[in-house]
């Protein structure tokens, strides 16, 4: 009995032939006899055809021949095997769904139990216009258009196989590593950890590649740092770090990182140390505090920088002056020199100085604006943040044209981003959900990109602080050679680059304006307000004067029970 396929596996829906030859019996009229499985009636001629096989037609057949009075014996057994077809898989080599612009991918169709099997394939691909018939589709250089699902199917003769899952295939712009240093000195006989890692963190296969200076094309080995197995490494030199990531065979690698700046820590004899001035660690919002880094040890001259993790982030200069404070500015301070002579050594971080900042008695809503200004270009990223003790808020304004909005287009939590325009010029304030009002501020929006703005205060200042006005474009914060105005009257004939007032007094409030090039800038009205204590200690004089002793009591009681500021100037909008 001969097979007449060289399939060792058959598949369900199939069609066999079975062929049954008489050896040395040519030339004789030969009739036929079966044995099969599952079937009442099989041929009698040479041939046992069967379309569409099925599970049931598995098993032994056998063949014999009789001519005349001639009879064979029966042939040897054929075993027939049919099963199901398995569904085919579809494989990524390597096994990455993200990969980037550049790479090289292999997609694989697999069947399983069909090995041997002359299979022609077909495909169903994002990209495909002539698919491949092979079993592998090798991708070169995958750009983001072959981002999508793929999926296979086998084809024997008539026969299909089902089509396999979908597999999803992501190729993403080509990465840039990410370094991060836990910290940017290396201390006395220590060392510092640097971290290189590759966004999304789920992309894998990954090792990582280091470099120190900006000529060093070598990577760093063993004997310039200790390799931890997590992306990290530990160095004991300063120098200028990056990083990139590298996968694959040939290897792919990613950008570099930014570099990143690691200096050799002073000795111990240079110490900083953060101060407060006054020396209040719990002030009151709308108060002035002075947040000073100060290096004990020698007289060398220093570059200072700050970490805290309040909102507001503190300059790199030895002083950091917080005007008109609020909950924002509220957490730890800690600074850490950097020697102007050599930029790569730096003192050790101070100890931590924590600063609190509560809301005034009488204040049961506040806005604080960040940045702290009245005025700002377009497209300048603004967040009105409303504090108190409430959980619901909204951000109300009265336009320029007359018109009263309820609702902030971006509120998340107590803060609304405004991302500005032109008719974000208006007036702001907070309202809780119990109906409590913030004070309200006035935000102007300079429409015009090439000009200056004021750089001014939003809240009222308390009489006898300090406080500096300057001038500022879009492309140049800190502008020299400026021209300022207090109610349309030039204040100095002579130019500068910012307008300090020490102790800022009543005559002080009004309009102001700077003008930088021959442009001006739209004025701003900043407000100046007094402290009740002042007013009642003025009542108190003035009763013992008169020896009202009833009233005396009651200021004395006044002053004791209340330490508020109230602003005595209600003027919110311009005029």
């Amino acid at each position: 009995m001969i097979f007449s396929h060289s399939w060792s596996q058959i598949f369900t829906g199939e069609t066999i032939t079975l062929r049954c030859e008489i050896q040395g019996g040519e030339g004789k009229v030969w009739k036929y006899e079966w044995t099969a499985p599952n079937t009442n009636s099989p041929p009698t001629s040479s041939e046992y055809r069967i379309s569409r096989v099925s599970v049931s037609h598995s098993g032994d057949y056998r063949c014999r021949g009789s001519s005349d009075y001639l009879l064979t014996g029966w042939s040897d057994a054929f075993r027939l095997t049919v099963s199901f077809p398995s569904k085919p898989t579809v494989t990524l080599q390597p096994s990455w769904t993200q990969i980037y612009s550049g790479e090289t991918v292999t997609v694989r169709c697999e069947i399983q139990g069909g090995e041997g099997a002359q299979w022609t394939y077909e495909w169903r691909a994002a990209k495909l216009n002539t698919p491949p018939t092979s079993n592998e589709y090798r991708i070169i250089r995958a750009t983001e258009s072959d981002s999508g699902g793929y999926s296979c199917r086998g084809r024997r003769d008539y026969f299909f196989s089902e089509w396999s899952d979908i597999i999803t295939l992501t190729v993403s712009y080509k990465p840039k590593a990410k370094l991060r240093a836990d910290n940017t000195a290396v201390p006395v006989g220590g060392s510092v950890t640097l971290t290189c890692s590759v966004s999304p963190s789920s992309s894998s296969g990954w090792k990582y590649y280091w470099y120190r200076d900006e000529k060093s094309s070598e990577a760093l080995t063993t004997q310039d740092a200790v390799f931890h197995s997590n992306g990290q490494i530990s160095v004991s030199q300063e120098g200028l770090y990056r990083c990139r990531g590298g996968r694959g065979n040939p290897v792919y690698y990613t950008e570099d990182s930014q570099s990143v700046r690691i200096g050799k820590t002073v000795t111990a004899s240079n110490w900083p140390v953060v101060t407060l001035y006054p020396n209040w660690s719990e002030i009151y919002r709308g108060e002035t505090i002075t947040v000073r880094c100060e290096i004990h040890g020698g007289d060398t001259e220093w570059d200072y920088e700050w970490e805290t993790n309040s909102r507001i982030k503190a300059p790199n200069q030895n002083e950091y002056r917080i005007r008109s404070a609020s909950s924002s500015n509220s957490g730890n301070y800690r600074c850490k020199g950097r020697m102007k002579s050599s930029q790569h050594e730096t003192t050790e971080w101070s100890d931590s100085v924590t600063l609190t900042v509560s809301d005034n008695v009488h204040s049961a809503a506040s806005l604080t604006v960040s940045p702290d200004r009245v005025q700002h270009f377009t497209s300048d990223s603004v967040s009105l943040t409303c504090e108190g003790n409430f959980t619901e808020w909204r951000v109300r304004k009265f336009s320029e044209d007359g018109r009263l909005y309820s609702d902030c287009r971006r509120m998340t939590g107590s803060t609304c981003d405004i991302n500005t325009s032109k008719s974000d010029t208006a007036v702001y304030w907070c309202e809780s959900g119990s109906g409590e009002f913030s004070s309200a501020v006035n935000i102007t929006v300079q429409n015009d990109g090439n000009g200056p703005i004021l750089v001014s205060p939003v809240h009222p200042v308390t009489e006898g602080a300090s406080v500096s006005l300057s001038c500022s474009l879009r492309t140049q914060k800190i502008l020299s050679n400026v021209f300022f105005y207090h109610n349309d009257k030039l204040i100095q004939n002579d130019p500068r680059g910012e307008l300090k007032i020490s102790a800022v007094s009543k005559s002080d409030e009004g309009f102001y304006k700077c003008q930088y090039s021959g442009r001006e800038s739209a004025q701003s009205w900043m407000s100046v307000k007094v402290s009740l204590i002042i007013i009642l200690l003025l009542l108190l004089y003035r009763c013992r004067q008169s020896k009202c002793k009833s009233l005396f009591s009651v200021i004395i009681i006044v002053i004791i029970s209340i330490s508020i500021d109230i602003d005595i100037s209600l003027s919110i909008c311009h005029g």
